[in-house]
């Protein structure tokens, strides 16, 4: 390897076929950095390489395909990353599913303040919450474990996690849950895994009311939490990397209809901020947009 090629950033984004992954990928190779766009759907997934030929960023961008629930797809990732560049500087965690299905006519009417009952607004039941759970929790936690060893091969690792508000813990009415969450001393992932097992047995069971879990959004409630208590385990495992969670704030993206307030552009400024922190930038909190919030 050249001086070239060491001094070379690479940069890994899942779920980036479109919406904020899409706009991350674009973000980041503006600013030099040469990006593996992953994404499910290989058709999919290449047609947004393509896009971002028009941009002229064809050469600092490249495809793999990527299925973070199953594990022969995430082995098969790092295997590339580590024959074709050595090492990894930047994860961006950004594949997610939303956990339930919106309302498009009645997101609408709550944005007007007509309707209120989020029941009303986003379709959930167990499957779904399952689907999230297994994305958006351990689909992070799988790739982010496969790809740990080549972040250590860089001078400057850096994780995002892309989250959201609905996973701060005042929003889990489960004491044990948010208990476990809270306490980052003695949390691990298996932990974290434990919780929402325990979650989605109750959900499966119908009791998530007797048992104390979120019942709006349940989730992706859970699965976010459990993301942002693995990225503060992590940023206090690793403290030579900066490892944040963030939540872009309201983007215009399929899972709301494109009814968000920020266009993909200005969604992705934040969490793009954060991929390329200093040394001495922040670790192991939990960001909306630019502004640090409590966990």
């Amino acid at each position: 390897m050249n001086m070239g090629e060491a001094a070379k950033r690479y940069a890994v984004v899942t779920g980036a076929n479109k919406g904020i992954g899409y706009g991350i990928c674009k973000k980041l190779a503006s600013n030099g950095i040469v990006v593996v766009l992953t994404a499910r759907n290989e058709k999919r997934g290449l047609e947004a390489v393509e896009r971002l030929k028009e941009f002229g960023l064809s050469e600092l961008v490249v495809f793999h395909q990527l299925d973070v629930t199953d594990p022969y797809s995430v082995t098969s990732l790092a295997h590339f990353i580590k024959t074709r560049f050595g090492k990894l500087d930047i994860l961006v965690n950004n594949a997610g599913v939303p956990g339930g299905i919106v309302n498009a006519e009645n997101y609408l009417r709550r944005k007007r303040g007509e309707l209120l009952d989020w029941n009303l607004i986003v379709y959930q039941n167990y499957e779904l919450a399952k689907g999230c759970v297994e994305t958006d929790f351990f689909g992070v936690e799988r790739v982010t474990e496969a790809l740990l060893p080549l972040l250590h091969l860089s001078t400057s690792p850096r994780i995002v996690n892309v989250s959201g508000q609905i996973g701060v813990l005042k929003h889990i009415p489960n004491e044990w849950a948010r208990g476990v969450f809270s306490d980052i001393e003695n949390l691990t992932k298996e932990k974290v895994g434990e919780v929402l097992r325990e979650f989605l047995k109750d959900y499966k069971e119908g009791s998530l009311e007797s048992k104390n879990w979120p019942l709006v959004v349940s989730g992706a409630t859970m699965a976010k939490a459990g993301a942002n208590a693995y990225t503060r385990m992590l940023a206090k495992k690793f403290p030579h990397f900066r490892i944040n969670c963030i939540c872009p704030g309201s983007v215009k993206t399929d899972i709301n209809h494109n009814q968000g307030l920020l266009s993909i552009d200005e969604g992705v400024e934040s969490p793009v901020k954060l991929a390329l922190l200093s040394h001495d930038g922040p670790s192991g909190l939990f960001f909306s947009m630019d502004e640090v919030i409590p966990f």
